[in-house]
């Protein structure tokens, strides 16, 4: 079984943010093959299971917020047959210009709490892979980075938007 998870903070509040893009990524992978979250409380986190490409995976968005994404993590590597390699994480890099998306087959969190909460779980040097979706960084140096991620996307990025989507969806689809 592959864990597909989308990294994001839960609430409307925060639906539309830059740092939801790992829900944004879940949600049209959801959609493109007919699957439907639901809310398990006991885990923390919305779950859909389903097939792609013939491979059983299990999509998560957890319900902690981003910094303690971990917890869900843990808590469905309790439940399930998922193991490190497994994996696959799924969230926003202000490391990467907008719209660029990359694979990663392991590495360190680079600063993205999230991901840091996840790599916490295993042992250091465990390779967790993650497909990375740039959001580049603000456009004035007086917009803290904290403060960018949590706004709503501009016009012009929601228009392309989903191009970026679909593009980090083919590499989920070629590494599973």
């Amino acid at each position: 079984m592959k864990l597909l998870v989308g990294l994001g903070n839960p609430g409307t509040e925060y639906e539309k943010t830059r740092h939801n893009a790992g829900f944004l990524v879940v949600d049209a992978l959801a959609h493109k093959f007919n699957l439907s979250f639901r809310s398990k409380r006991a885990i923390s986190a919305e779950l859909a299971e389903g097939e792609i490409n013939e491979k059983r995976i299990l999509l998560c968005k957890p319900q902690t917020f981003m910094n303690a994404s971990g917890r869900s993590v843990q808590a469905i590597m309790n439940k399930f047959p998922v193991h490190a390699e497994d994996i696959i994480v799924i969230y926003d890099d202000a490391d990467l210009p907008f719209g660029e998306v990359r694979y990663k087959g392991g590495g360190g969190s680079a600063g993205q709490k999230g991901m840091g909460s996840i790599l916490d779980l295993f042992p250091a040097g465990t390779n967790i892979a993650r497909i990375r979706f740039g959001i580049g960084r603000p456009s004035h140096s007086d917009i803290p980075l904290d403060a960018f991620v949590l706004q709503p996307w501009s016009h012009s990025e929601q228009e392309v938007l989903p191009k970026y989507i679909d593009e980090a969806i083919n590499q989920v689809l070629t590494y599973v």
